[in-house]
């Protein structure tokens, strides 16, 4: 049988030894849990806990769980579950199977709150804030609001002047990025790619010159065309990684080029939920990626031609053909150099 890590810790609402000056805005909840476990067949432990965790009133809280792992479940988490007076949740069948799971009673009122309807209903839920409740917002796995519902509320709540809070835990984005092995210093969550062939492509495009870690997300189904997609906007050589089922049993994390993870996906097709975390574009990428520009006698023979074609004066032309062309630096041209371009060509 696993060793088994027991843990005692304390916890107070705002971190220091003394609950007392926040009692009139919060409910704390305390309690100790003695048990005893038996570790092979001579050893055995005991795990004490024991906690002091506020449940404030008149706010919303978004609260992280659990990516795959019910380990990963915070007391704070718990304590919430057990102690809201509503819970809104993406899916209500998935919030009553992680609180069996976990051993919790869900003490409040729990309601449907997902894409479709956030909203058209978080209105009516921070009517209840403003009367006092505390409203926990949860999403079937991670962060609300981080390509999950949960954004119409917190919007809603700061034009409302209303108190929102976060009880943080698992994100697939910050475990993929840490096990990814690539920069972390700067980064860039892109969510979902897009799920047309022709509009992924067209986005990816668009970011073979970003030079931050990049991390998306991409379901099973549609892994191989994404992976080749990958290939064909940023080439064989950059850095990625491929990581599944994270904090799950079968969690994998596959390291090494695009072209060599590219490859793995169509000799060992993965499954499961992943995420995908590509290195930033370097400096040769970024000189690649960019545009080519135009010289000073290309611009003027554009602006002719668009003068005669749309009935321009030729200065109107210059000034349209310049702000449509920016040189690499996102600068424009010199548009007295491209008049002076236009007069030489008709003299």
């Amino acid at each position: 049988m696993e060793d088994v890590q027991h843990l005692t810790y304390a916890m107070t609402p705002d971190g220091s030894d003394d609950s007392a000056a926040v009692m009139d805005h919060t409910t704390a909840i305390t309690g100790t849990d003695d048990s005893a476990a038996d570790v092979g067949d001579s050893r055995s432990s005991e795990r004490t806990a024991t906690r002091a965790i506020a449940i404030p009133r008149g706010t919303v809280v978004l609260a992280a769980t659990p990516i795959g792992n019910d380990g990963d479940a915070s007391a704070r988490l718990i304590a919430l579950l057990e102690h809201a007076d509503i819970v809104a949740a993406e899916d209500t069948r998935r919030l009553y199977a992680l609180a069996n799971r976990l051993g919790v009673h869900v003490g409040g009122h729990v309601v449907a709150y997902h894409d479709h309807n956030e909203r058209e209903k978080a209105d009516g839920l921070l009517d209840r804030v403003e009367s006092g409740a505390t409203v926990l917002v949860v999403s079937d796995a991670g962060m609300p609001t981080i390509n999950d519902p949960g954004l119409a509320a917190v919007r809603r709540a700061i034009e409302r002047g209303l108190p929102v809070t976060c009880a943080p835990g698992p994100s697939a984005v910050l475990d993929a990025l840490a096990l990814s092995g690539l920069p972390t210093d700067r980064f860039c969550y892109e969510g979902f790619l897009p799920r047309k062939h022709s509009e992924r492509v067209q986005y990816l495009r668009t970011m073979r010159a970003e030079r931050r870690t990049m991390v998306f997300y991409e379901t099973l189904h549609r892994i191989d065309e994404s992976m080749a997609d990958l290939l064909e906007a940023f080439g064989p050589d950059r850095p990625m990684a491929l990581c599944r089922e994270l904090t799950k049993e079968y969690e994998q994390v596959r390291r090494g080029t695009i072209g060599e993870i590219r490859q793995s996906v169509v000799d060992d097709p993965p499954r499961g939920e992943m995420v995908l975390v590509v290195g930033g574009a370097s400096e040769t990428d970024v000189q690649a990626a960019a545009p080519a520009s135009l010289s000073v006698a290309d611009l003027a023979v554009l602006a002719v031609d668009r003068a005669l074609e749309d009935g321009l004066r030729i200065k109107d032309a210059i000034m349209q053909v310049v702000e449509e062309h920016p040189l690499p630096d996102g600068s424009l041209a010199n548009r007295k150099q491209v008049y002076a371009a236009v007069l030489a060509m008709k003299s």
